[in-house]
């Protein structure tokens, strides 16, 4: 059995306007010592559907079940979610300096977690916040440990955080957005913080990201969400360099490259309003190669003959990657599938609304 095996969750939230479906069906599995990259825009589900793993959304209709080693954390009860939180799971927040209460020491607040969940002394803890905070690269740790957030910059305050979070080694380490707001050389040593503290402890990682140069660099699976459920999963390179589904591809597409002149290609459109979803694939409205069984919702289906790279496109598995070649047969399967020459899944709609 996997670390964390996640089964058909879904997150169901009560608005004004009706109910909004932040996650949709995800199903996911994460083994002990990997990295899994969660990848997608703004509002895919992502954040939320970890933060329901953890136990931190509040008046929500949840439906599934997340399996840490063989136990259901959407069953259990707050002081039993708090013997898991911190020392079994860990959780680094896309924020830190609102993480970090702006009140307290940031020893202070790391010494508290410690001792939460160990029976040691001041002393004790304080030692080994001050070791914590060597281990992630903080000058003076002795000296910094009393200082307040605000005292820190934005890539301290984000070690600061990891070092909370591996403070009690825990088997799972969830980084929302770790690298946010900070700059690429920042961003390489926080991901080389994390990195070296997988080898050291063999921690899991769940890595939740916008950005896939991150997910290149750390991941070993990764998972792409759309509109609150999984469209495409794979191992790294798969998804780089053999991907199957049309929102994966334009994520690609998107990335900025040094190596060449040509314009960066945008995704058509935006993301639908999760309280109401268009008929049939989510991606439809912005799909470059839709086809008339796009009305119908795919399921996400194996696309290599071992299952492990799956896709919901109703795309034949054959059409996979990027090229001219690729795109070639995109192009064939689509007019085959629609009867039209379709340039973008809007305009296809509009001309059969006609």
């Amino acid at each position: 059995m996997s670390l964390l095996e996640v089964s058909d969750l879904s997150v169901t939230f009560s608005t004004p306007d009706g109910l909004l479906e932040a996650v949709r069906g995800l199903s996911f599995s994460l083994e002990a010592g990997k990295t899994l990259g969660i990848v997608g825009e703004s509002g895919s589900g992502k954040s939320v559907a970890t933060q329901t793993i953890m136990g931190l959304t509040q008046n929500v209709r949840i439906t599934g079940t997340a399996l840490f080693e063989g136990v259901d954390l959407l069953t259990l009860s707050r002081s039993e979610l708090r013997k898991v939180r911190g020392s079994q799971i860990a959780m680094i927040f896309q924020d830190p300096l609102s993480s970090l209460h702006p009140f307290y020491r940031v020893g202070w607040q790391i010494v508290e977690m410690i001792r939460e969940h160990e029976d040691v002394s001041k002393d004790a803890a304080r030692a080994r916040a001050i070791d914590l905070l060597r281990s992630v690269g903080i000058s003076q740790p002795d000296v910094r440990i009393d200082n307040y957030p605000y005292q820190f910059s934005g890539g301290m305050r984000q070690r600061a955080m990891i070092a909370m979070a591996m403070a009690l080694n825990p088997k799972i380490l969830i980084a929302d957005e770790p690298t946010t707001a900070l700059d690429v050389t920042v961003q390489a040593q926080v991901l080389e913080v994390m990195e070296r503290m997988q080898q050291e402890f063999g921690t899991a990682i769940i890595l939740i990201t916008h950005d896939l140069g991150v997910v290149a660099d750390i991941a070993d699976d990764v998972l792409v969400m759309y509109a609150g459920r999984a469209v495409e999963t794979a191992d790294r390179r798969t998804t780089f360099y053999e991907q199957h589904h049309p929102y994966t591809k334009g994520l690609l597409e998107s990335l900025p490259a040094i190596d060449t002149d040509e314009r960066l290609k945008p995704i058509t459109g935006s993301p639908p309003s999760l309280l109401r979803l268009p008929a049939g694939c989510s991606f439809r409205p912005r799909c470059p190669y839709v086809m008339d069984r796009c009305a119908e919702e795919p399921p996400l289906r194996p696309i290599d003959d071992a299952g492990l790279h799956r896709s919901a496109c109703w795309l034949p598995t054959d059409v996979t990657g990027t090229g001219e070649a690729a795109e070639r047969r995109r192009r064939e399967a689509s007019e085959a599938g629609s009867g039209t020459g379709v340039g973008s899944g809007i305009d296809a709609l509009r001309r059969r609304e006609a």
